[in-house]
């Protein structure tokens, strides 16, 4: 729609800016080099080594770069990975909505069923309590997604605390998606599962290079966990995806190495947060500023009494932007009144799209 109304793009979450030309450099020089066969099953295994240096040093856990890392197209391509090795006929997943929207379908493409707990606006803030209800004999696992798609929450240290008590005294898997954990705002930090030791055991954490470094087309990502979850992760990845792209693999090996490169990432989109949002700040949208992602949730309720997607439809189509109308993502579609908005655009861009939001 953004493309059939001309509109500015705030829908899609991806960057509207370059990636690093350093990192171009690297991957054209990789393929001069001749890095342009399979690469081994697992990953290139320098990269795998240094993305194992790079958890230990932020999380204080070291994983096995030869047996409990592999990288993917994709962090989306490693979730369905996990999914496919582990969740069978009736087996049950909690998942948190609102939803990153492949959990369910993965979920359900193997004979499994979501079991979904709602999280409620403004704060998004996970119900400890209603999650041990919602756990039966059926239950397999539990997906969480940190910092969270599209609230912009971050789960925080007695989330973690509290998730890990649950997994280890029911015995279940854990799907921590972290797509997003470079991008973490203010006083926030990333609260990984791989800090939490008896979490760790029993999780698989999926993560993306191109979220982190402006290149979503590239579809890399990687998955960690413990050998024998592992394991069952390869057997599906050797037959579906079996390798992915080796002069990217061979660049980020060499690019990550920097660690600017990633720890640099929390200031530079706050500074986009905060320059869009005092943009807007006058217009008669509500909003609580995104603790972490680079998304930011607009309340549109003192505006309309549309259903959000009847209102993105009609911004879309009027008004020449378009956005994500947020109760897709909900448990029965529910209607919070909220749009979603990705900041990781140009400062023209976001300065353009300021002025169209201040004028409904």
């Amino acid at each position: 729609m953004a493309a059939d109304f001309n509109a500015i793009n705030l829908a899609q979450g991806f960057p509207g800016f370059e990636s690093d030309p350093v990192l171009i450099d690297l991957v054209d020089k990789a393929m001069k080099d001749g890095y342009n066969q399979y690469a081994p099953m697992p990953g290139d295994k320098k990269l795998r080594e240094v993305i194992s240096k790079k958890i230990e040093s932020l999380y204080y856990k070291k994983y096995n770069a030869d047996r409990e890392i592999t990288i993917t197209a994709g962090a989306t391509q490693a979730i369905f990975t996990a999914i496919a090795a582990t969740i069978h006929k009736d087996d049950e997943v909690i998942i948190f909505t609102p939803a990153y929207d492949c959990y369910k379908p993965s979920v359900e493409l193997f004979g499994g069923k979501t079991i979904a707990v709602q999280l409620e606006a403004p704060n998004y803030e996970p119900n400890w309590n209603e999650v041990a209800n919602k756990i039966t004999s059926k239950t397999k696992m539990i997906i969480i997604n940190t910092p969270h798609n599209p609230s912009g929450m971050v789960f925080t240290e007695n989330d973690m605390l509290q998730l890990q008590k649950i997994a280890e005294e029911q015995d279940l898997l854990v799907l921590s998606d972290e797509v997003y954990e470079h991008i973490v705002f203010e006083d926030e930090e990333h609260q990984s599962a791989a800090k939490y030791p008896q979490l760790a055991k029993r999780a698989f954490i999926t993560a993306s290079f191109g979220k982190t470094f402006h290149n979503t087309g590239w579809k890399m990502g990687y998955c960690v966990a413990p050998n024998h979850l592992m394991k069952e992760f390869q057997k599906v990845h050797q037959f579906n995806v079996f390798s992915v792209n080796h002069p990217v693999q061979k660049a980020l090996a060499t690019y990550l190495q920097n660690e600017n490169n990633y720890l640099s990432l929390p200031s530079f989109y706050q500074k986009k947060r905060d320059y869009f949002l005092d943009l807007i700040k006058d217009s008669r949208f509500k909003y609580t500023p995104s603790k972490g992602t680079y998304f930011q949730l607009l309340d549109f309720s003192e505006i309309s009494e549309e259903r959000d997607v009847d209102f993105a439809d009609r911004l879309t189509k009027e008004h020449k932007i378009a956005t994500i109308p947020t109760s897709v993502f909900n448990k029965n579609d529910q209607d919070f009144k909220q749009i979603r908005v990705c900041f990781a655009k140009t400062d023209e861009e976001l300065k353009k799209a300021a002025e169209i939001l201040n004028s409904i």
